[in-house]
This record gives structure tokens, sequence and C-alpha cells, in this order.
């Protein structure tokens, strides 16, 4: 059936229903080993996963596994320039999953991205990126056990979806001057802007689809979490670029109020509610100068729009989410990007999952990781309907490469959130607790040993390391 893989004899294959997995007892999961350090972070990876397996159900439950290629090893065994032969994305379709390592960005023309390849041609819409603190881990900040959330970035659209033209290209040229001579002048509001005629220029599409097919799975991760954690807060730059990332808010807020109304409140909403809680007699008026503001300064026509907000919301809602049930609900509200950078530092506490998206959640993931102990401790899960991807999320380091070195962290814990995608929670939470077990023993690598008060010598091999988070289950 394939020319250069070898599919397992044994396993059966997940299946997918209303987007969600189908999970036999002993799945068959393809894997890319990765490029660089792969060949020292997977193997101490499938230790881990496969021993938490076994100690969580025993004989009942097992993961068979089946090797296939992408980057740097895909070239050795098709050719080269076969960075993403065509058996490993036939195998990533039929089987519906993948856990990966990292692998190399590939120099000169074609895929810009095996990474983002991979997402589009599978339409991986959810980027998943949980960041959390392991207590003992070397973080630059003060109190980086406050920070717990989530990152949901949509991956398929945005900036990266790639659509641009260089400066001086034949049709970047032409759409420049169609932009500046027809599309700007019939659209008002823009003035006498123009486009500098020495201009590159890219295409920023956000749609009404992919805003609420992400927000939608954001919202059911919430409804998973303990109460206090139940919030997703829709990250954008809306003030500024009102029909994309300000339609992405909108959106958001949309999907919110209609399918999951029974199960989320607004953020006004909880204000609305909440102030007639307290003050029974408030008229709508009153409320709506307590919810907005500056109220009084407004014009007639924008107090009337608020105040119609305010008995929309008390008689919409006043049954199902008002005298206190509001407070069990799924909180949905909205973030400023630039803001929700300093608060992701400031009041990390006050914050579960981030709903943005793409290049807002690339920066966004990276950051939040950076407190807990940096990439190396970042998970990453690229999730679609029909299909999901596991990976690590950072790079190669070649240099580093077979030294039994590196820190294998983001790849084992990649593998927790694949064990939990598959509904195997008891061994996800036996890969986190032996993570956190083994750090808060100082049995780490070389990346978080040199950091530590005082420095841990000699650091534990990658190898070693991926023993001590078993040792630790």
């Amino acid at each position: 059936m394939y020319e250069k893989i070898t599919p397992p004899t044994a396993g059966s294959r997940i299946t997918f229903k209303d987007g969600e997995p189908v999970v036999p007892d002993e799945p068959i999961i393809p894997y890319i080993r990765g490029d660089g350090t792969g060949v020292d972070i997977w193997p101490a990876t499938q230790k881990v996963i496969e021993a938490a397996v076994r100690t969580a159900y025993g004989d009942k439950r097992k993961i068979h596994w089946f090797k296939i290629y992408a980057g740097d090893e895909a070239c050795e065994q098709y050719g080269s320039y076969q960075y993403l032969p065509e058996e490993t994305l036939q195998v990533i379709q039929a089987y519906g999953i993948a856990i990966k390592g990292p692998l190399t960005t590939p120099i000169g023309g074609g895929i810009r991205s095996l990474n983002v390849a991979l997402r589009q041609i599978n339409d991986l819409y959810a980027c998943v990126r949980p960041c959390r603190y392991y207590p003992g881990t070397p973080s630059p900040h003060k109190h980086p056990e406050r920070l717990d959330l989530i990152v949901y970035r949509e991956n398929t659209e945005d900036i990266y979806l790639g659509i641009e033209w260089a400066q001086g290209s034949e049709v970047g040229d032409k759409l420049i001057e169609l932009i500046n001579t027809e599309l700007i002048p019939a659209t008002p509001e823009h003035g006498t802007k123009q486009i500098p005629l020495d201009s590159g220029i890219g295409i920023k599409p956000i749609s009404k689809t992919g805003s609420q097919r992400l927000v939608r799975r954001a919202i059911k991760h919430a409804l998973k979490l303990p109460q206090a954690k139940q919030q997703v807060t829709l990250v954008h730059k809306g003030n500024i670029m009102k029909y994309t990332e300000g339609a992405f808010r909108d959106w958001g807020y949309e999907l919110a109020t209609t399918e999951f109304r029974a199960e989320c409140v607004t953020e006004r909403e909880s204000w609305i509610l909440s102030n007639q809680e307290n003050h029974p007699d408030l008229t709508i008026e009153e409320n709506a100068r307590k919810v907005e503001p500056g109220y009084d300064s407004l014009t007639p026509n924008r107090r009337s729009e608020i105040a119609q907000e305010v008995k929309s919301v008390l008689d919409g809602i006043w049954k199902t989410h008002g005298k206190g049930q509001w407070q069990e609900k799924v909180m949905v509200n909205d973030r400023i990007a630039d803001s929700i950078f300093q608060q992701i530092q400031t009041r990390p506490q006050e914050y579960s999952i981030l709903a943005t998206m793409n290049l807002n959640g690339d920066y966004l993931s990276d950051a939040a990781a950076a407190l807990v102990g940096g990439l190396g401790m970042g998970p990453g899960a690229n999730i679609g309907d029909n299909c999901a991807i596991f990976e690590a999320t950072h790079g190669t380091a070649p240099k580093y490469a077979g030294l039994d070195r590196v820190n294998p962290g983001s790849l084992i814990l990649s593998g927790a959130l694949m064990l939990e995608f598959l509904g195997w929670q008891e061994a996800a939470d036996l890969v986190r607790k032996g993570m956190g077990g083994a750090i808060a023993n100082q049995q780490v690598t070389y990346d978080l040993a040199r950091m530590m008060t005082p420095p841990v010598e000699p650091p534990w091999k990658c190898s070693e390391f991926a023993e001590a988070i078993i040792n630790n289950f």
C-alpha cells in the first residue's frame, strides 16, 4: 500500500463523529520523529507515554505506533526536497492523528513552513497551547504559579494564510493601483488614504466561519474545566481593525449568546444582572448608567441604545441567568491584544482560556510560555474536526542533536495533551504529575538546571529526565 512505510499489524484507526474522536482501546498513532534533537526527545517521549498508559490501564489499553516521515528525515528516505511526502499526508488523513517532534523549515522555494503546511492541509484550525507552572521551574516572573491558561489560536486564516505580493511585482502593483484609484475612493471612511506605491502588500482574511468554529471549541473546552476556570477571553485589536479583528470579537459574542445561550454569559450581561440583583428597584436608565462610564455625556441615541441593551438582557435572560445563576455559566469577555500582554503578567490569575486569531495567538502563546519555563515546557496541539496533530513547540536545535542533553518536556507534555484528546485522562494526569515531581526534585535537563538556584550539577540527561518523570508517577 505504501512505498517507504509499513503500518502496524495490530491496532485500529481513530474515527471522528461530530468533530470529536471515537477512540478504540488500541489506537494506531502515526509519529514523526522530528529533525535535529528529535532523535533524543522522541524516544524519551515515547517511553513516558507508554509508561503512563501501562500504569493507568494495565493491558486494557495500548498505543500502536506508526512511523512516518517529514523534514530532513523524509528527504533521506524519499529524495532531495521531499520534506513532506505524499505518503505522510495520506497516513495523517487516514488515521486522523499524529504526534511529531520539531521540523526543519525548508530553505529556498516551495513550502514556507512544514508546520503551517500540515495545519492548513488538514484544516487544523485550532492551535491549543496550555501554559501552566510546575513548582520549581525557573521563571523570570515573581509569581509564575498564578499563570494557568490555555491559548486557543486560530490556525488557518489571518496573515498566516500567506497571501502576499512582493514590492515591485506586477500583480502587487496592479492591486495597489486598484485599491488606491477605485476601492479607497469608493469607501468614504478611508478618506484620502493611499498605499505607498513601493509597498509589499498582504491580505489579512478573517471569516465568520473560521472565527466561530475556533470560539466554539474554546467554549466546549471551558465547559470541561472547574467552575472557577470557566472563562473565555476574546483577544483582538478591534479598536483599529474593526472589520477583521473587531468582527472576530463580535462573531465570538454572537456564538456565545446563541449556540451556547444556556451555558454562557457575557461580561456586560453579568454587570447588568449583578446591578439588578444588588438593587432590585433599579430603573433601566440607572442600570445603564452603572454599565456605561460617561453615560450622561453620551448622545441621546447612544444612551437609548445602551438602555435598550439593558432592557433586552433583563427581558431575555433574567429567568435563566439572573439571581446569581450567571455565576455558574462560562464567562465570555474580550480584551485588546496589547492590553492582554500586560495583564497575563500583572494579573494572570484572572484569565483561563484566550481565544484569538493567528498572529496574536502566536505572540501570546510564546509570551505565556516564557513565564512558566520557556518553550521547552510548552506543549502544542493542532486540532480540527477530523484530525489532530500534537507537536513540540520549539525548534530543532541541530547542534545538540544526538547528545542526549535537551529538554524533552515540550513533546512529553504534548503527549499528555494527546492522551487527554483520546479521553485517557488518567494517563495524561500521570504524565503531568511525573513532570511536576521530577522538576520539584531537581531532576532536570541542562536548560532548567543552569537557571536553578544554586544550579543543579550535573544536569540530567534527556533520557534520564524521562525516567525521572516515570519514577514520579
